[in-house]
C-alpha cells in the first residue's frame, strides 16, 4: 500500500512526507488537527483510487472525518479499504512520472520516465508518447551516479533540480535492488513550492521469491483482503489460486494442472457450466500430508462439489501417489465429503491403480484417462448443485 511503499523510500533516503495511518473517522479527524489542510487517501492494493473517489482534500478537520467516512468500506476494483492515509496538502508546482521495473521480454530492467507525466501519465503516452522515456538499465552494472545523470537529462528534469533528481533516482534504484522490488513507482514525483522534489505517492511490488531474505516483508500482508483459503495454503507451502467454479484441482507440475483447468472447463460445457474451483500444484514430492494439506484445502471451500486429482508419475511414482491419497483420506477422516475423480499415468501406473483398486474407498472413482475424468469429474459436481 501506499503508506508502506513510502515506508520502504524513507528507509532508503527518499524524500516523502509519510503522513498518518487512520482507520476510523474519529483518527482522521485527529490527525488532520495536527497537520491542518491534507488529503485523506484510500490504501488498497490497487491503481485509480483518485477516479474511483478513494482520494479526497480536507480543509478542515470535520472535512477529513467525513470525507474518511465515505471513503472507509469502499470498494475500489474489488478492494474494501479498512484504513485511510492522512497526509498534508502539498504546494505542487509541476508532476512528473518515474519507475523502475523489471523487463522480462528483454531480459533486463527498465526505467520510465516523464516530466509530462504525473497522475495522467497514461493518457500522455496515448496523445505524446514521445514524452515517455523508456531508459534501458543493464542489470550487471545497475545504476551508478552517471547512469542517474543520463537518466535525469534523458527525462529532461528541469536543471534547477537536476541534483535532487540524481540523488531521487540513486535512492529509489537502492529501493528497487535492496528490497528485490520489481516495480517501484512514484506517480506523481512533484516539484514543490521552493523547488523541492518529493515523492507524492508510491507503488511497489516486491518478489515473493526474495521472501526468505526480508522476514520483515511479512508486515506488508494485508490480512483482511487475503483469501482464507489461500493464506491457508501458503501456510502449507502449496502454490495455491482460488477462482470460482465447482471442480476443484489438484495436480503436480504447473503445465499439468494448467492443462486440466482447460479440459475441466470444456467438459463443464456438457455439465451445466460448471468451471475449475482453483488452481493447486502440489509439485513432485506427492506425499500423504501433501496430498492431505491440498485436499484439507480445497475441500474448505463450499464452492467445491467434487475434485479431480490429475497426476502424472515422473520423479515421484504413481504407487507413492495413490499412497499419498489412500493415506491422506485416513488423515482428514469424516472432513473427506466430496467425491475424488483420480486419474494416475506414467511411472509405476499399474501398481499405483492397483492400490486405489484394492483401497476401494467410497469417495474414490478411478478413471484412466484425462479427458474421461474430466468429463465424471465435471458431471459429479453438476448432480451435487
Amino acid at each position: 500500500m501506499e503508506y508502506q511503499a513510502k515506508e520502504l523510500f524513507a528507509k532508503h533516503g527518499v524524500a516523502v512526507t509519510a503522513g498518518e495511518v487512520a482507520t476510523t473517522p474519529e483518527e482522521a479527524q485527529a490527525a488532520a488537527e495536527r497537520m491542518g489542510t491534507c488529503v485523506v487517501k484510500a490504501q488498497v492494493k490497487a491503481g485509480g483510487r483518485g477516479k474511483a473517489g478513494g482520494v479526497k482534500l480536507a480543509k478542515t478537520p470535520e472535512e477529513a472525518r467525513q470525507h474518511a467516512e465515505a471513503i472507509l468500506g469502499m470498494e475500489i476494483k474489488g478492494l474494501t479499504v479498512h484504513r485511510v492515509l492522512i497526509a498534508p496538502a502539498a504546494s505542487i508546482e509541476e508532476e512528473y512520472y518515474f519507475s523502475f521495473l523489471l523487463d522480462r521480454a528483454n531480459r533486463r530492467y527498465l526505467c520510465i520516465a516523464s516530466v509530462e507525466g504525473g497522475v495522467e501519465i497514461e493518457e500522455v503516452a496515448k496523445t505524446n508518447p514521445d514524452a515517455v522515456k523508456q531508459i534501458a538499465i543493464d542489470p550487471g552494472t545497475g545504476v551508478d551516479e552517471a547512469k542517474a545523470r543520463e537518466i535525469v537529462a534523458e527525462a529532461g528534469f528541469p536543471d534547477v533540480l537536476t541534483d535532487q533528481a540524481v540523488a531521487m533516482v540513486q535512492s529509489l534504484w537502492t529501493v528497487f535492488t535492496e528490497e528485490d522490488a520489481t516495480l517501484v513507482e512514484v506517480n506523481p514525483l512533484a516539484r514543490l513550492a521552493g523547488d523541492t522534489l518529493e515523492a507524492l505517492d508510491g507503488k511497489v511490488s516486491l518478489d515473493d521469491n526474495a521472501d526468505f531474505r526480508h522476514p520483515e516483508h511479512a508486515s506488508f500482508t494485508d490480512e483482511a483482503a487475503a483469501d482464507p483459503l489461500e493464506a491457508k495454503a501458503k501456510e502449507k507451502g502449496l502454490n495455491y489460486v482460488k477462482l470460482d467454479g465447482a471442480v476443484g484441482i489438484i495436480g503436480n507440475g504447473a503445465g499439468l494442472v494448467m492443462s486440466t483447468l482447460d479440459v475441466v472447463a470444456y467438459a463443464g460445457e456438457a455439465h451445466g457450466g460448471v468451471t475449475p474451483a482453483n488452481f493447486l500444484d502440489i509439485g513432485g514430492g506427492a506425499s500423504a500430508q501433501v496430498m492431505a494439506d491440498g485436499l484439507d484445502v480445497i475441500l474448505g471451500d463450499e464452492q467445491v462439489k467434487s475434485v479431480f486429482v490429475n497426476v502424472f508419475g515422473g520423479i515421484t511414482s504413481c504407487d507413492a501417489v495413490a499412497n499419498g491419497i489412500v493415506g491422506a483420506l485416513d488423515i482428514l477422516g469424516d472432513d473427506a465429503t466430496k467425491p475424488l475423480v483420480v486419474r494416475l499415468d506414467g511411472n509405476n501406473v499399474e501398481e499405483g491403480r492397483r492400490i486405489l483398486d484394492e483401497r476401494n474407498h467410497p469417495l474414490v472413482t478411478l478413471v484412466e484417462t484425462m479427458d474421461g475424468a474430466a468429463d465424471k469429474a465435471a458431471e459429479l459436481a453438476h448432480a451435487a448443485k
